[in-house]
Formats: C-alpha cells, sequence, structure tokens
C-alpha cells in the first residue's frame, strides 16, 4: 500500500512538473511573474513590521508625543495578527479557497484583506483618544491588567483583519512559486520572494521610528497603507498575465486527478513530514518574529542606543537575508542537504538568543549578534519552503500550507503576549530587564533544533528528498 502511494506521488509529481514546464517554458515570462507576486508580499511585509520598532514612542506618555500604552498593551497588538487566524480557523478557509478557486481569486483577496485592515489600524492610531480605558478580562490571552485601551482593541481588530490576508497573500504567493517554478530554479525563486519580503521588513524597521520621530505616529501606517494600495495593482496585473498563460498553454487543471477533494486532507494530517515541517515552522518563527517585535526598545533599553536609530539595528537581520537567502536557495537547488541546513539555522538561531539573554550590554555585540542571526534568518527559510512541495502534492498544496501558517499563527500570537507580560513584570520605572524573555526565546529555539533533527531522520526513512537538489536533471 505504501509503495503504491509513493509510485502514485512520483507520477502526481511528473504530470505537475509536465504542466508546470509548459506554463513557465519562457525564463523571462516566469521571473518576471516572480517579481510581481514579490513585490505584492513585499508590501504586505512593511505593514506586518511597522508597529514593531514603534513600541518605544508608543509607551511614551501623551505629553511626550506618545500614547501612553504599557508593554502589555503593546504585546496585545503584536500578538492580534493571528487572533482571526487561529479562533476563527481563517487560515483553513483561506487555503481551501485557494485550492477551490485558484491563485488569481485568492491573491486579490488578500490584498484587500491586508487594505482594509491596515485602514482600520489607520484609523485607530490617527483619530482615536488614548485615555478611553475598557473593563475587559483578558487573561484567557495571557494579558493580566483589569483595563485596557479601547485604541488598542481597535488597532488589535485591524491588525488581526490585516493577518487574515497577509497570511493568505503568503500561502498564495507560495504556491504561485510552485505553479511556475516547479523543475527549475524553485528554491532560488521562493529565496528571492523571501529576499524582497525581508526588504520590506527592513525597510518598516529602519524607517518607521524616523518617520513617527520626524512627523507623527500615524505616518509609517499611512505609508504601509499606500504600500498595500500598490500592492494590490501589482497583483491585478498578474493575474492578467497568469490569464494569458492559462489560455495559451490551455493548462488549467481540470482533471479530477488533480482537483482539491476534502478527502485528500486525511494523506496530508498522516504525513509525518508535514508536522514536523509544520512543528519547525511554528518554533522558529515564534522565536525570531516575537524577538524582531520587541528588539528596537531592547537595544534602546539594554544597549543605550538611541530611539530614533535603534531600529536600525534589528533592521540588520533582515537586510543581511536580502543577499543570503536567494544565495542559499541556488545552492538548495543545485547541491540539496536541505534538513541538514535546517538544522544548522536552528542551531545558530538559539545559540545568539541565548547570549541576547546574558547580562552584556554592549552595543557593538548586539550588531554583530544581529549580523549572525541575519545568517540564520537566511538559512532556513531558503530550504524550508521549497521543501513542503517535496512532501505534499500539488493539489493539496494550497491546504498544507494554510495548516502550517495556522500552526505558525498560533506561536506568533500567544508568544508576543507573554513576552509583553513578562516584560512589564520586570520593568521597574524606564529600566527593562530582557533576562527572562530572552531565556524563553532561547527555550523555543532549543525546541527547533530537536525537530530539525528528527526532520532529517524521517527524511532518510520516508525517502521525501529533501537533502536532493531541486533542479531537474532533465
Amino acid at each position: 500500500m505504501q509503495c503504491s502511494q509513493r509510485v502514485r506521488a512520483l507520477l502526481l509529481c511528473k504530470e505537475m512538473t509536465n504542466v508546470s514546464n509548459k506554463i513557465n517554458n519562457s525564463p523571462a515570462l516566469r521571473w518576471a511573474v516572480l517579481g510581481l507576486v514579490s513585490v505584492t508580499m513585499m508590501m504586505g511585509y512593511i505593514v506586518a513590521k511597522q508597529m514593531s520598532p514603534l513600541q518605544y514612542f508608543l509607551e511614551l506618555p501623551g505629553d511626550e508625543g506618545g500614547l501612553g500604552w504599557t508593554s502589555g498593551e503593546f504585546g496585545i497588538l503584536a500578538g492580534s495578527r493571528g487572533f482571526f487566524n487561529v479562533f476563527l480557523l481563517m487560515l483553513f478557509v483561506g487555503g481551501i479557497i485557494l485550492d477551490k478557486t485558484g491563485v488569481r481569486f485568492a491573491g486579490v483577496l488578500s490584498c484587500v484583506l491586508m487594505l482594509g485592515g491596515t485602514a482600520i489600524d489607520y484609523y485607530a492610531i490617527a483619530f482615536m483618544d488614548p485615555s478611553h480605558m475598557l473593563n475587559i478580562n483578558l487573561q484567557w490571552l495571557g494579558y493580566s491588567d483589569p483595563t485596557i485601551k479601547l485604541q488598542v482593541l481597535v488597532a488589535a481588530l485591524g491588525f488581526a483583519t490585516f493577518g487574515i490576508g497577509y497570511e493568505l497573500c503568503g500561502i498564495t504567493v507560495s504556491k504561485v512559486v510552485v505553479k511556475w517554478f516547479t523543475g527549475k530554479e524553485m528554491a532560488l525563486a521562493m529565496g528571492i520572494q523571501v529576499a524582497l519580503a525581508r526588504l520590506g521588513t527592513g525597510l518598516a524597521l529602519s524607517g518607521a521610528p524616523k518617520l513617527a520621530s520626524d512627523f507623527s505616529l500615524s505616518t509609517p501606517i499611512l505609508v504601509g497603507l499606500f504600500a498595500v494600495g500598490v500592492g494590490l495593482i501589482i497583483y491585478l496585473i498578474y493575474c492578467s498575465m497568469d490569464r494569458k498563460a492559462d489560455t495559451k498553454t490551455n493548462e488549467t487543471i481540470n482533471s479530477d486527478e488533480e482537483k482539491f477533494h476534502f478527502k485528500d486532507m486525511g494523506a496530508t494530517m498522516k504525513n509525518p513530514g508535514f508536522w514536523l515541517i509544520t512543528m519547525l515552522c511554528m518554533l522558529y518563527y515564534s522565536a525570531l518574529y516575537p524577538f524582531l517585535d520587541f528588539a528596537t526598545k531592547m537595544m534602546i533599553s539594554k544597549y543605550g542606543v538611541e530611539p530614533s536609530i535603534a531600529g536600525n539595528i534589528p533592521a540588520i537581520l533582515p537586510y543581511t537575508s536580502i543577499v543570503l537567502t536567494p544565495l542559499f536557495g541556488g545552492m538548495y537547488d543545485k547541491i540539496g542537504k536541505g534538513a541538514t541546513i535546517m538544522i544548522i539555522g536552528t542551531v545558530m538561531l538559539t545559540l545568539v538568543l541565548m547570549v541576547f539573554a546574558l547580562p552584556f550590554n554592549s552595543s557593538i555585540l548586539a550588531i554583530c549578534l544581529m549580523l549572525i542571526l541575519g545568517i540564520a534568518f537566511s538559512l532556513l527559510p531558503s530550504v524550508l519552503w521549497p521543501a513542503v512541495p517535496k512532501i505534499v502534492p500539488m493539489k493539496q498544496l494550497g491546504t498544507a500550507y494554510s495548516i502550517i501558517y495556522y500552526i505558525q499563527n498560533i506561536g506568533l500570537m500567544l508568544i508576543p503576549i507573554v513576552i509583553g507580560g513578562v516584560l512589564q513584570r520586570n520593568t521597574s520605572g524606564t529600566t527593562v530587564d530582557y533576562t527572562d524573555a530572552m531565556w524563553i526565546f532561547t527555550c523555543i529555539g532549543i525546541a527547533a533544533i530537536v525537530v530539525s533533527v528528527m526532520l532529517l531522520i524521517i527524511d532518510r526513512r520516508k525517502h521525501y528528498g529533501l537533502q536532493d537538489a531541486n533542479i531537474s536533471s532533465n
């Protein structure tokens, strides 16, 4: 039974490659497609991280230009991006929409949701009164204070709405890359897409504090609103190109063999490699992205960096990965060793987080650690996302990505709230002790190392091909 399933999977993979080769036989066309969808995703990343470097400004008193937020309230906002995706199962819905309707409809829907959520965020920060408090019990989310600002809740609503579109855009763009680059330079293509996304993160981390300092706290969000609007226009251009390509090749997949069925989810759920990839993704990003959420203020409080430029140090991480992620992706295309690279990436991540937990406060050390973390930030994503199509068939790919993103969102929702509460308890006046928070991140990194080793072991048993090169020899 297992052998016949493997043969069937190989036949489906070969058929998918043949379809993809007819679609993407023009290098100029497929690289143009990659550029369009990658820029769309980059615009989403600008908004996703634009609030992170503003924590210091948000927590300033009103007479100093801030909104008087607490670390706990900022943690609620930082974690809210995953609220609807986790509690309303919107990522499952989005994955099914993607597999049922295709990349064009799902991509446009994701951009519209990002645009609407960012507009709500802008309204909350620019026009709402931060003194309006609500008595509400959010202890089930890890928020211990009995009151919270209405402004925070509305901003969280907007960020949660944005999060639906942001994650749907992520799985849609991933499926677009698989569609156009199967059998070609897929890891390099995904590396370039990730690199442009990192550029968006870097622009947000380094640019948002400057905009907030020179203009107002709402200015970075207004810039983000414009960015996702541009992203929607760019994706509509891609839709036109994709429609013409499908018409020209007459290769829109309509056969019953390649259509998505709900029963197909069972095969994905029973796949141990899929669950290990999912857990690795959740642990890795739960250690990394929430760390970035709080890193800018840590540079100010622990390392004595000026607030207006503090975001430049965490921005080293995404800027480094802009170059390295495509480089490592190209290497994976040619030489493979994906599971081994994942282990190396998680070990580097954990060691850096551990050093951040130690009582050293040199800004030079912080810069060096961020450079090393930038390498780790490039290594694992360059092989993790191209590894998923090796484990999951194309017709289940949208749903598989949605499950991965769903589990990831649980971590991305809960960890910032937990860290925000820990930091609030470890704050005395203007002094913040980051030791406990960084040890929490370190423990998550250790768990990621364990899972990556397990993935290498299961790959040797199940022969997923994670250690194999991506570029086909024929």
